[in-house]
């Protein structure tokens, strides 16, 4: 299973949906907390993406928890994390 990072901010419902739709697969995944200007202001400049959670399965940025879900409802997520 390749490796599974979530940034996330504490007070994000979007984060927690995320970090719980992971938890219901029993996909271990680590967080990272950006709520420091800098660390957001890396991670943004890194995925050109403005919002979070930012999620990673290994290397390959899938967006945010609406694409998250569209994966796992269109069936592809189990694959990604498969490989």
């Amino acid at each position: 299973m390749p490796k599974v990072t979530v940034y996330t901010i504490p007070y994000c419902p979007y984060c927690q949906r995320a970090k719980l739709l992971l938890q219901s697969k029993n996909v271990p995944f680590e967080e990272v907390d950006v709520s420091d200007d800098a660390d957001r202001e890396w991670i943004t400049a890194k995925t050109h993406w403005p919002t979070v959670p930012q999620i990673f399965i290994g290397d390959e940025f899938v967006g945010g928890y609406d694409q998250l879900q569209a994966l796992e409802d269109e069936g592809r997520l189990d694959p990604m994390l498969a490989a």
